[in-house]
C-alpha cells in the first residue's frame, strides 16, 4: 500500500458555529455604511409642502369678558297717596306705555278735599272783593279828609290780606286736585311690567316698603362686563404710545348656550372707579333687543374690539409650532426653497388664526402643510396651500398608484 498523508478529520459539530460567524462578518461588512447613507438620503430628500403668503393687515384687539344684562330703564311703581286699591288696569307681563293707568285707588276722600278747597277759594275770593271795594272807597274819602289816614291804611291792609288768602286757597285747591289725580297710578316709563305685588282691596300708603309693580325697558338693553384694572391700564398705555389705534368699540354678545347674539353692541363708557374687592372696572355695552331675547340678570359673554393694531399678521394655527421651552416658531420657505425655522411672537389667537406681532416679513411664504417632515435646510417643493388635490391613475403594474399627491401637491406656485 502507498503511504498517504491524510488530514485529520474535522468535527462536524464545529462547522455550524464557524459558518454562522463568517456569515455575520460578511453581513456586517456589507451593511456598515447603511445608516449614514439613509441619513444622507433623508436630508437630501425633497419634501412637498403647502404655504401661504404673509401680508400685514389691521387686526382688532378683541377681548372677551363675562357680564350680565341690565335693563335700560327700570322703575318701581309706588303709590303717592294712601287708600284701598279698587282696580287693576294692566295684564302682568305686558308692555305698557308711559302715562297709562295701572291702578285705581279709592278717591272718595280726595274728591271731598277738592270740593272743600274749591268752596274755601270761593269764600276767599268773595272776601277779597269786599276788602278791595272798601279800600277804594276809603281812598276817595281820605283825600277829602272825611276819614283819617289810619282808617284808609287799615282798609288797604285788609284788602292785601284777602288777596293773599285767595292765593293760599288756590294752592290748597291745586294740592287737592294733584292728590285726586294720584289716586290713578300711571306707568312712569315705557316697558314691560312684571307681576303685581298687590291685589284689589289691598291698603297702600305712600311710605310703604314694597312697590306695587316694576316696569323695565328692555329695548335697548345694557350688558355690564368687568375688565381688570391692569388690562385697562396696559391698553391705555399702548394707545398713548401709538402702538395701537382706537377702535370703534363694537361688541359681540355670546348667549349662555354659546351661540352668537345677532345684534352687535356698542361700548358706552367705562366706570371711573375701580372695585376695591375685585380690582376690576365696569364696562357698559348698549345692545339692541327688539325681540326681547336678552333679559335682565342673564349671564352672557362679550367680545369687545377696544383697539386696532395696524401692522400684524394673521397666521393659521396649523403653522405655529411650540418648542421644548414653549417658544413659538414657524417654518418658512427660505432662499433656494430650503426650510427655515423662524421665531415669532404670537400672544393671542383670534378665531382660526394666531395674531403675530413680530418675526414675519411681508411676502414670507409660511408653511402650513407638511410640517412634520421638516428639518432645518430641508429641500422643499412648495405649492400654494389652497391648491386642490390631483390624483393620477394607478400604474400599469397594478400594485401602487403612479402618483397620489396631498391636497397641497399641485404644481408649485411660488407667487
Amino acid at each position: 500500500m502507498e503511504n498517504r498523508l491524510l488530514a485529520p478529520p474535522v468535527d462536524r459539530r464545529r462547522r455550524k458555529p464557524l459558518a454562522a460567524a463568517l456569515l455575520c462578518l460578511a453581513l456586517a461588512a456589507c451593511g456598515g455604511g447603511a445608516p449614514a447613507e439613509k441619513n444622507a438620503d433623508a436630508k437630501n430628500k425633497t419634501v412637498e409642502v403647502g404655504y401661504v403668503v404673509m401680508q400685514p393687515t389691521s387686526v382688532a384687539l378683541t377681548s372677551e369678558f363675562n357680564g350680565r344684562a341690565v335693563a335700560f330703564e327700570s322703575s318701581e311703581v309706588r303709590p303717592q297717596v294712601g287708600g284701598l286699591v279698587r282696580r287693576q288696569f294692566f295684564q302682568e307681563g305686558s308692555l305698557v306705555r308711559a302715562g297709562a293707568p295701572l291702578y285705581q285707588i279709592d278717591s272718595s276722600l280726595y274728591q271731598a278735599a277738592v270740593d272743600q278747597a274749591e268752596a274755601d277759594l270761593k269764600n276767599a275770593r268773595a272776601a277779597l272783593g269786599a276788602a278791595d271795594a272798601l279800600a277804594r272807597r276809603n281812598q276817595a274819602l281820605v283825600g277829602s279828609q272825611l276819614i283819617s289816614r289810619q282808617d284808609y291804611d287799615n282798609a288797604a291792609a285788609a284788602a292785601d290780606q284777602a288777596r293773599a288768602n285767595v292765593a293760599q286757597r288756590e294752592a290748597s285747591l291745586a294740592t287737592a286736585r294733584i292728590n285726586l289725580r294720584f289716586t290713578t297710578v300711571p306707568a312712569p316709563i315705557d316697558g314691560r311690567i312684571g307681576r303685581s305685588l298687590v291685589t284689589v282691596g289691598a291698603l297702600v300708603t305712600p311710605d310703604q316698603a314694597a312697590p306695587l309693580a316694576t316696569i323695565q325697558r328692555l329695548d335697548p338693553i345694557y350688558v355690564d362686563v368687568q375688565q381688570s384694572a391692569q388690562q385697562l391700564l396696559a391698553l391705555r398705555q399702548r394707545l398713548a404710545a401709538g402702538d395701537v389705534q382706537p377702535a370703534d368699540a363694537t361688541a359681540r354678545i355670546l348667549l349662555p348656550d354659546g351661540s352668537a347674539y345677532p345684534q352687535p353692541g356698542t361700548l358706552q363708557f367705562s366706570e371711573v372707579l375701580v372695585d376695591e374687592s375685585t380690582g376690576t372696572v365696569t364696562l357698559r355695552i348698549r345692545v339692541p333687543n327688539p325681540d326681547g331675547l336678552l333679559l335682565p340678570g342673564m349671564f352672557v359673554r362679550a367680545r369687545i374690539a377696544q383697539a386696532t393694531q395696524a401692522a400684524a399678521y394673521r397666521l393659521p394655527q396649523a403653522a405655529l409650532v411650540r418648542g421644548p421651552t414653549g417658544d413659538a416658531f414657524t417654518w418658512v420657505v427660505g432662499p433656494g426653497d430650503r426650510a427655515v425655522q423662524r421665531p415669532i411672537t404670537a400672544d393671542r389667537a383670534d378665531g382660526a388664526d394666531w395674531i403675530v406681532t413680530a418675526g414675519l416679513q411681508p411676502g414670507d411664504r409660511v408653511i402650513t402643510q407638511g410640517i412634520a417632515s421638516l428639518r432645518p435646510d430641508t429641500p422643499l417643493r412648495p405649492v400654494a396651500a389652497s391648491t386642490p388635490q390631483r390624483l393620477l391613475p394607478p400604474s400599469s403594474t397594478g400594485s401602487k398608484p403612479a402618483s397620489s399627491r396631498p391636497a397641497s401637491a399641485a404644481p408649485a406656485n411660488k407667487g
